[in-house]
């Protein structure tokens, strides 16, 4: 087979400078507020650099000074901050039956979180309606942004099932969608020139957030298994999302166990298979959000109901011998259970672990951990606006509009 591989290209003055950049931006989103020296000791940047770094940083209302440190040896040092008062992001999730806004500021802090029911037909009716009211909420919250003194980094959309890289949905079945282009049909409907509008798989940008906010102590590799479609994965490597070649990974749900012709993972543990079996009488037709069925099951389990627990070993089990298969591509550190799957940790990965850990070929299942998601159903949300903040942090510094 033949290869061919483009000749290295010397980096000018700009792509070192935005690498450095990205060097200090990461360092205080990593290691919180700190002093010049501090940041020129843990980065290896001499003072110079860092001092000339800080400057354009500040420059750009990026980063503040936040007062003095005297944890040193002479002078105290000026501790410098990330700085929340210029620029926001905003991520908005869909589901069938509602939408999520939320909005946080540079700092990461969060400035708005709203929910909002689709006003008489669901999302599983039709695009059109849909995208109006995406495109509405979406100006809404960008407005309150703005009124708050601060510019839009930019706003993604996360959506579950297959997004290609260019924000067309080619195939959503909660929502019932295929080859929905909806960023374009987004960025038309908020004519907002220079906005950046970017839509995304909804497991993966709930793992990015997951990466930032989870609190797991897990800095680069990192799987998020959500519930909401099927069964899906956004799968971090290296402290990078995977996309694969057009946007299309993490479709764990399609995992066939057993032979050709078995039933897959979603078949067997996916959520509403799993209230199937713990609720008799259940009709999926009559809810477009599980949330409701999937506390109900959480209820009986906490009374020992025997239907109950057996749906979710059950669950667990083929949860587990799916997870197994991530653990032997990927070897995460970490196995988040997210969304509707978190709700129902406590009884699913006892079962999962097992299978885990008898199923993967490397010793204590290659140190995979499992555990459960804290950040509650809008993960993704959170995700969409956290990935314009990772932007700027590569070094991208925003224009001013």
């Amino acid at each position: 087979m033949k290869t061919t591989r483009a000749d290295p290209q010397p980096a000018d003055f700009t792509d070192v400078r935005a690498t450095n950049l990205a060097v200090v931006l990461r360092h205080l989103r990593a290691h919180g507020p700190s002093s010049r020296a501090a940041i020129a000791a843990s980065t290896g940047l001499n003072k110079a650099t860092v001092s000339s770094l800080t400057g354009d940083l500040i420059r750009q209302r990026l980063l503040r000074e936040s007062g003095l440190t005297s944890n040193r040896i002479g002078r105290p040092g000026t501790t410098l901050a990330l700085d929340g008062s210029a620029y926001a992001a905003i991520g908005l999730q869909v589901s069938a039956d509602r939408l999520t806004a939320l909005a946080v500021d540079f700092a990461g802090d969060q400035l708005l979180l709203w929910h909002r029911a689709f006003d008489g037909e669901p999302a599983t009716t039709g695009a059109g309606r849909a995208v109006s009211a995406i495109a509405a909420l979406a100006q809404r919250a960008a407005t309150r942004v703005r009124q708050q003194g601060r510019q839009v980094l930019g706003l993604t959309v996360a959506v579950p099932g297959l997004v290609a890289d260019g924000g067309t949905v080619r195939l959503s079945p909660p929502l019932g969608w295929s080859d929905v282009d909806l960023r374009g049909l987004l960025s038309g409907s908020l004519r907002q020139p220079g906005l950046d509008v970017a839509v995304a798989n909804h497991a993966g940008l709930a793992a990015v957030a997951e990466l930032r906010y989870g609190g797991h102590q897990v800095e680069l590799d990192l799987t998020y298994v959500s519930g909401v479609a099927g069964v899906e994965a956004g799968i971090v490597v290296d402290g990078r999302l995977l996309h694969g070649s057009r946007g299309f990974t993490g479709q764990i749900g399609r995992f066939a166990l057993g032979t050709a012709g078995s039933p897959t993972l979603q078949d067997l543990a996916g959520v509403e298979p799993l209230v199937r079996r713990a609720l008799p009488g259940f009709d999926p037709e009559s809810l477009t959000d599980l949330a409701p069925a999937v506390e109900q099951v959480a209820v009986l389990a906490r009374s020992g109901d025997p239907g109950a627990l057996a749906a979710l070993g059950d669950t667990g089990r083929h949860l587990g011998q799916g997870l197994a298969l991530l653990a032997n591509l990927v070897n995460p550190e970490l196995i988040v259970l997210g969304d509707h799957y978190a709700a129902l940790a406590e009884w699913l990965i006892p079962a999962a672990e097992a299978e885990l850990t008898r199923n993967t070929l490397a010793p204590d299942a290659g140190g995979v951990r499992l555990t459960a998601s804290s950040l509650g159903l809008h993960a993704a949300a959170l995700g969409g606006a956290v990935s314009h903040l990772d932007r700027v942090d590569t070094g991208s510094l925003p224009a001013k509009r």
